[in-house]
């Protein structure tokens, strides 16, 4: 696991969420189109004043104790029904709209809107009138859990229903204020021109519910479970608050690096000087973004100033960048690993080592394996030293002194992952748990497998070979060479080897629809949901797939 003492911020406990719920509205218009009800929060309220919120409140014991009370579909779990009938009492009391039903089954009217003292114990005057609140066509949406940050922190979850035809919604006037009907991708425009302000998980709800055509598409979606549960994180991006949700690309690194939640880490891509991950652990992006090394290729050291470093793929021939990187390792690199030799990784430990020695330090010995027969001319590569699979590497300080400190040793472990390339290495910083993936598993995208140095066999069964590493170890953050750090190891394995064989289906689909058809051709079929811009790319690594499945004898098997 990981070694607290190598974070590099004092660690605060998070406020424990208090319970809120809430509920959205929804109807369609008669000019075509949905929207949902919103409402503006008190200016002088304690939490985001004067926010356009939707409604909802705290869960208070009297909503548990009324299930009895309350239509509900059976087998609706406790919790939930509990958190749904919040949502509807507070959307009663803050807006004037009553989801409830008379014994006879006849929905509530404005009338009894309107016969209810929205100040007074709603369930006594419910009883006088025969009404039950009906819940039995409320359905989750998502829930949400506050930043670990905020001082003051709600657990909430969103729930949907259909208008109530007939009532029309009146705020309280004490917390909340001005209700209106506002389609999703309006409300959106509306706060980018600074007339709506909204929290983060508003924004982040009205973006998913823009996507639905219709009221009714979004209670289908949600009739299956909730859409999405999310707890954000929040970093800086060039000195502004940003914040992502567990599928964003930074949420992985933030939970890595602040795992308490502080908003301290730059999530910015630095090519001018490294970025501390950990107190042993540094990156630094070379300057090659473009579309196959999205922002660049991370090359990462390992150790501390008592330690030295370990530099870990230095990048494509660039004589600044590993010059960077030797300063940002306190100009002593003890050891230089390659995790594989293609070129925009293994170039520059040779300029590393060069850059070394004219700095009058002692020669650093380059690690690896060498590359295979089947590599591309502009991939060959001889390491000084070949890394065998469970071979180590060592860093511990020299000073007498600084051996007897805690977290002062730092161990990289070689583990052999063919399938984006024949000599790919994965290395697992074995203290700390923290596995780097190479070009093996990407941030924000899936490797090319480019036979024939490529091949996709191995591919799967290295991303296997990882998957037990990861339960054996205790792994739980992914470095890879192009994009953030990833959290949640092994579903991220499992999730990219899902998307793999079922991208392998849809090859397979393809090669049975046009059995003499190109690989031109199967792109087109395979990738159809891909932007046709990237198909040439993509066709490296259709070939691989057809190169699996032929093998396999998959192709001969029809609908």
């Amino acid at each position: 696991m990981l070694r607290p003492e190598q974070l590099l911020h004092p660690q605060r406990v998070p406020v424990t969420p208090l319970h809120a719920s809430t509920l959205l509205l929804l109807r369609d218009r008669a000019e075509g189109g949905w929207e949902v009800l919103m409402t503006r929060r008190s200016e002088k309220a304690s939490f985001v004043p004067g926010a356009y919120v939707f409604p909802g409140g705290g869960i208070e014991a009297q909503d548990a104790q009324a299930h009895a009370q309350v239509a509900h579909r059976a087998g609706a779990p406790a919790d939930g029904l509990t958190e749904a009938i919040a949502a509807v009492r507070e959307t009663m009391e803050e807006m004037g709209v009553l989801l409830a039903v008379h014994a006879d089954g006849r929905a509530a009217t404005q009338a009894d809107v309107d016969a209810i003292d929205r100040c007074a114990p709603l369930w006594p005057q419910l009883a006088g009138r025969g009404l039950q609140l009906d819940v039995r066509s409320v359905w989750q949406l998502a829930h949400w859990t506050a930043d670990r940050n905020l001082p003051k922190r709600f657990a909430v979850p969103f729930f949907v229903a259909q208008m109530p035809q007939g009532q029309t919604p009146v705020a309280d006037e004490s917390e909340q204020f001005e209700p209106v009907w506002v389609n999703p991708q309006e409300a959106l425009a509306r706060y980018e021109a600074g007339q709506m302000p909204m929290i983060f998980p508003t924004l982040r709800t009205l973006e998913r519910l823009s996507g639905f055509p219709t009221a009714q598409s979004v209670l289908d979606a949600v009739a299956q479970g909730p859409l999405w549960i999310s707890a954000p994180r929040a970093g800086r991006m060039l000195g502004k608050e940003f914040r992502c949700m567990e599928h964003d690309g930074a949420y992985g690194e933030l939970a890595m690096v602040c795992p308490d939640g502080q908003i301290l880490h730059e999530l910015a891509w630095q090519s001018e000087c490294a970025v501390p991950l950990r107190k042993n652990l540094l990156r630094l992006t070379a300057p090659n973004a473009n579309v196959m090394t999205g922002p660049g290729t991370n090359s990462y050291l390992v150790g501390e100033a008592s330690t030295g470093y370990i530099a870990i793929d230095p990048g494509p021939a660039d004589a600044a960048h590993v010059a960077r990187l030797w300063e940002a390792a306190g100009r002593d690199v003890r050891a230089i690993v390659c995790t594989h030799s293609h070129a925009d990784h293994s170039p520059g430990a040779f300029l590393l080592q060069a850059h070394c020695v004219q700095q009058g330090q002692v020669k650093p010995l380059i690690y690896g394996l060498p590359s295979a027969p089947t590599a591309r001319a502009n991939s060959h590569f001889v390491p000084d030293a070949v890394l065998e699979d469970g071979q180590q590497l060592t860093l511990s300080p020299q000073v007498p002194e600084a051996r007897s400190m805690q977290g002062q040793t730092h161990t990289l472990r070689a583990v052999h992952t063919p399938g984006h390339a024949a000599n790919h290495l994965c290395l697992l910083l074995q203290e700390d748990a923290l596995l780097f993936s190479g070009d093996h598993i990407l941030n924000g995208s899936t490797t090319i497998i480019d036979v024939p140095d490529g091949n996709m066999h191995d591919y799967l069964a290295s991303l296997d070979k990882l998957a037990h590493l990861c339960t054996t170890e205790g792994v739980e953050f992914v470095l890879p060479a192009h994009g953030y750090a990833l959290g949640d190891a092994p579903g991220v394995i499992a999730r990219l080897k899902a998307h793999r064989l079922a991208r392998e289906a849809r090859v397979l689909a393809a090669m049975q629809q046009k059995p003499a058809g190109t690989t031109q051709d199967w792109v087109a079929l395979a990738y159809a949901d891909t932007p046709q811009a990237l198909w040439k790319l993509a066709e490296r690594s259709l070939i691989a797939h057809v190169e699996r499945i032929r093998a396999l004898g998959l192709h001969h098997v029809s609908d």
